[in-house]
């Protein structure tokens, strides 16, 4: 991919028995033809992909620094999904819908090639935020999703601990 186009690489490595991710980042043009390249090389192994033009700032930072967490406010929402493509996607999507912060963007490492995704907010903005996710994402990518209004004190905490 970096021999076809000038990108940058946020991450290459395995995350689970079988499953390697790549993250790249670049210009528009530079990351669309680095994609062929790695899509070539993948053939029928990958699993899934995704390239997202003018990413929210917050997921490209997520995907490649992880999340400073912030104690969720009135509302909790939590979307899990078969692929972190679709959870990068459905976070982008999230974002970008409704006035919620991402809490957690998990990806792969540990959870067999998944990924998972934690907004908070008002109660309308994160419903709002899981459904565009879904829908960005597609229904056949969802493994489970969840909205909790006023959660308990001990749930918002333990959202926003998570250990990297």
């Amino acid at each position: 991919m970096t021999k076809r186009a000038e990108v940058t690489v946020l991450h290459a490595e395995p995350v689970s028995p079988g499953k390697y991710w790549i993250a790249i980042t670049g210009g528009e043009a530079e990351v669309a033809e680095a994609m062929v390249a790695g899509l070539e090389i993948a053939g029928p192994a990958r699993l899934d992909h995704t390239e997202l033009p003018y990413a929210h700032d917050v997921v490209l930072d997520a995907v490649a620094n992880g999340i400073t967490a912030k104690v969720p406010l009135d509302a909790i929402g939590v979307l899990e999904l078969a692929t972190m493509a679709s959870a990068v996607r459905a976070a982008d999507a999230a974002l970008k819908c409704a006035d919620v912060t991402l809490v957690d963007l998990h990806l792969a490492r540990g959870i067999g090639g998944k990924g998972y995704l934690v907004v908070t907010g008002d109660l309308a903005d994160v419903d709002a935020a899981i459904d565009a996710g879904v829908d960005c994402a597609g229904e056949a990518a969802v493994v489970g999703r969840e909205v909790m209004a006023n959660p308990d004190a001990s749930v918002a905490q333990a959202a926003a601990r998570r250990r990297r």
